[in-house]
């Protein structure tokens, strides 16, 4: 079984983009929250398999979302803190944190923490299937060799073109912006325009759809951006 539904607690809104660009990258399906409330809110309705918590965060403390989660849930918890003294660090294992991450931190290493506790916690955890498949194995995507195929023929797509899919894929039916296309695939240093990826998705279009002009995959939603969907 693949665990793959995390939950960012983070109210400061640049680190949790980050956080969940490099977790989505990765095949996790990230969920974020801004605020306590928003937390447990988002905890009771989805199926969430590891929680990354910020402990300052407004209405509702870390602590107290913690404590809460924990009475009624095993589910792995990361927390996040500018809070460097050891006492800190102690009670946030007391009331039930799994693992500790110091702000400023790297987010590949989160990541490689996130997986290791994943591991840990679930014994039949295993990472995202290598390769993805789409309508009966009309479309197959190996994230690890970069190789896409419709109906079972190699399509050449650049390396851009590439991620630009690979981001929509890893969110499918959320509607992605074109800055947030281009830092989820091309990164925040990128510095071309936003709308070369309007250029990427009518190039990747013309290869992955049987019918360019009326797309099956990749859908354009007026004003708002692109959506991976497969009905």
């Amino acid at each position: 079984m693949n665990y793959k539904n995390i939950l960012v607690v983070e109210d400061e809104k640049n680190i949790s983009n980050v956080i969940e660009a490099y977790l989505t990258k990765e095949g996790f399906n990230v969920f974020l929250a801004y605020d306590g409330e928003e937390a447990l809110r988002l905890f009771n309705d989805e199926d969430i398999h590891l929680l990354i918590l910020d402990l300052m965060i407004p209405k509702i403390s870390g602590e107290e979302v913690c404590k809460n989660i924990r009475s009624r849930s095993d589910l792995p918890i990361i927390m996040l803190t500018a809070k460097t003294d050891e006492e800190n660090r102690i009670e946030g294992l007391s009331i039930g944190a799994d693992d500790y991450v110091l702000k400023p931190f790297s987010p590949r290493e989160l990541v490689g923490r996130v997986k290791a506790l994943l591991r840990r916690s679930y014994r039949d955890f295993s990472p995202m299937a290598e390769i993805l498949s789409f309508n009966n194995g009309d479309l197959e995507i190996d994230a690890n060799k970069m190789i896409v195929k419709k109906a079972g023929n190699i399509v050449k797509l650049t390396t851009n073109e590439f991620k630009v899919l690979l981001a929509l894929v890893s969110n499918p039916g959320h509607v992605l912006s074109r800055n947030q296309l281009i830092d989820l695939a091309l990164g925040h240093e990128y510095e071309g325009y936003d709308r070369t990826i309007d250029t990427y998705i009518k190039n990747i279009r013309q290869k992955i759809e049987s019918d360019h002009k009326n797309p099956e995959y990749i859908h354009t939603v007026y004003r708002a951006g692109y959506k991976f969907e497969v009905l």
